[in-house]
């Protein structure tokens, strides 16, 4: 971007935020810097200087837009195709109804002559954030912990989990994320993958995938209770500062279903986090046999097995590789004959998981 598109961008976002951030004058917004962003959204952190009552205030809000590209998670239910507006409505509703760890809200925009894409803002979060490139299991921040802080950071994080699901969805008014005429709950969100993972194949074979889904019809449990779902739990999508969640952040994957599903995908990643990458558990990592029983503590209810909920959970990754790789080929960062979308960890996790 050149630094003249910069200056309009800065000059657009103190603009709209002079209009909502209360008594603020004077509003500036000053270079931004560009952490590394997911795929639904370009992420923005800007310093904003403001005076309120005569005294100058230096302050950073976190600026997310949506990217161009179609959608990485399925939608739940038609016209829920702008992941940061699903993000953002998630956000309102734990903040009004829940108990959890967020970055203040600013505001939605929807208005495209803003900045050319939909885009909120949120205050910004001072901690860390745990890598994947290289995964935080090898290096960084989680490596130099005590063995004390490592069990207490997965023990603190799991309890954030645990709150999301405390939320009466429907008394936050999230029946949003539920199509009309369906019903929430597993066999929904199996179908739903399984129509996913065949859009995005367009075609191609992926024999992993198939005999997967037919584990998963031929192992489908009982329906249980439904919640609001996360969508994508894990340690990386949690800021954190002295080993304790400060905010749980991406929403875009939200959905409403059983906590279960939540919880495979946790331990799902743990696994990927471990065995698929090589990275022997730390001292005082817990376990997943001991992550899955803290969970039940702080959820107050036993969840039982939840080997099904860790092989859907693989499903779901290895056909978010597939769009994955369909934008990059798309974009023309990737060639087409490109064999990634069926040779990745993802794949290695679903096959340790269904061959033991």
């Amino acid at each position: 971007m050149t630094d003249e598109a910069d200056d309009a961008r800065a000059a657009a976002i103190a603009g709209w935020l002079a209009e909502r951030l209360g008594w603020a004058t004077d509003v500036h917004v000053g270079t931004p810097d560009r952490p590394a962003s997911g795929f639904s959204a370009e992420t923005l952190i800007v310093p904003v200087t403001v005076r309120r009552d005569g005294a100058e205030h230096h302050e950073r809000y976190v600026v997310r837009t949506e990217t161009p590209d179609p959608a990485i998670y399925p939608p739940q239910a038609s016209g829920l195709d702008v992941e940061i507006q699903i993000q953002y409505r998630v956000m309102e509703a734990l903040a009004e109804h829940c108990d959890v760890p967020l970055a203040p809200l600013v505001g939605y925009e929807p208005d495209l002559g803003v900045l050319g894409a939909p885009f909120f803002v949120m205050g910004f979060v001072d901690g860390v954030v745990p890598l994947e490139n290289p995964i935080y299991t090898t290096s960084g921040f989680f490596t130099d912990a005590a063995p004390e802080d490592r069990r207490r950071m997965l023990d603190d994080g799991l309890g954030v989990l645990a709150r999301v699901h405390t939320i009466d969805w429907r008394a936050a008014r999230l029946e949003w994320l539920v199509a009309p005429g369906t019903t929430p709950g597993i066999a929904t969100q199996v179908a739903l993958w399984e129509r996913t993972a065949g859009l995005a194949l367009a075609g191609r074979s992926h024999p992993l995938l198939d005999r997967a889904f037919a584990w998963l019809h031929r192992h489908a449990p009982p329906e249980l209770p439904v919640t609001l779902c996360w969508g994508d739990p894990r340690p990386g999508n949690m800021i954190w500062r002295d080993y304790r969640c400060v905010c749980a952040t991406d929403f875009e994957a939200a959905a409403i279903g059983p906590g279960e599903l939540d919880l495979g995908w946790w331990l799902m990643f743990d696994r990927w986090s471990h065995e698929v990458m090589d990275a022997p558990r730390l001292p005082g990592e817990p376990t997943r046999e001991e992550q899955r029983a803290r969970y039940c503590d702080e959820a107050r209810r036993d969840v039982g097995d939840t080997f099904y909920f860790e092989v859907f959970a693989a499903v779901r990754y290895t056909a978010i590789v597939v769009i994955v790789m369909n934008r990059m080929v798309a974009r023309g960062d990737l060639p087409p004959d490109q064999t990634t979308w069926i040779e990745n960890p993802a794949v290695d996790c679903l096959v340790q998981l269904l061959d033991g």
